[in-house]
């Protein structure tokens, strides 16, 4: 080996490292290389595997909060089963007249908790509680101390007594008062 001995050390010290560094690349690369191109070809034999696939209803465009949904903002979107929570929403009428709660983006699954009843009666806001019972039909004014759509249960308070009152949405600034739980009904008897 007198052509080492004859070229600068630095220089040849170099050469060593290169040919370590090569040596290290060969022996990483190449089993990856084999693999990749195995894997390929294992593919290539495998018949396409049958993904079953579920249809649901997803926003044609983004949804801002506190939008109405109309038919023209939805549309249909196939998805693996497999990737689907239970409780994403698969039918129209579902959504159709629904108010979201939050900004639904386009294409993104929707959650029955994402939509809401359009709100008709707000917190705070006077209304007409109506409390019928057989042959009594009674009306009086309260405030609502929570916010609903028609079927929602909202609080109402009575301003004369400050007593609450359990009351479902009947319409904008309408609710019907429940029946307090407990007393029964009673008629007059001849």
């Amino acid at each position: 080996m007198t052509y080492i001995e004859n070229i600068p050390e630095p220089i040849a010290t170099r050469g060593n490292f290169l040919r370590k560094a090569l040596l290290v690349i060969a022996l990483f690369a190449a089993p990856s290389a084999v693999l990749m191109i195995v894997g390929e070809a294992y593919a290539a034999e495998l018949p396409a595997a049958k993904v079953a696939m579920v249809r649901i209803v997803v926003p044609a465009r983004d949804i801002l909060r506190g939008e109405v949904i109309g038919e023209s903002d939805l549309t249909f979107s196939q998805v693996p089963a497999a990737a689907l929570p239970s409780s994403t929403v698969t039918r129209f009428e579902v959504l159709t007249g629904m108010q979201t709660r939050r900004t639904l983006r386009a294409g993104e699954t929707i959650r029955p908790d994402d939509v809401r009843r359009p709100v008709v009666v707000t917190k705070g806001q006077t209304v007409t509680m109506s409390f019928s019972a057989p042959g009594v039909e009674l009306a009086a004014m309260g405030r609502a101390m929570s916010e609903g759509g028609v079927g929602d249960t909202v609080t109402i308070q009575n301003p004369v007594s400050f007593r609450m009152v359990t009351a479902t949405v009947t319409g904008p600034g309408a609710v019907r008062a429940a029946d307090p739980a407990g007393s029964p009904i009673t008629t007059a008897r001849k």
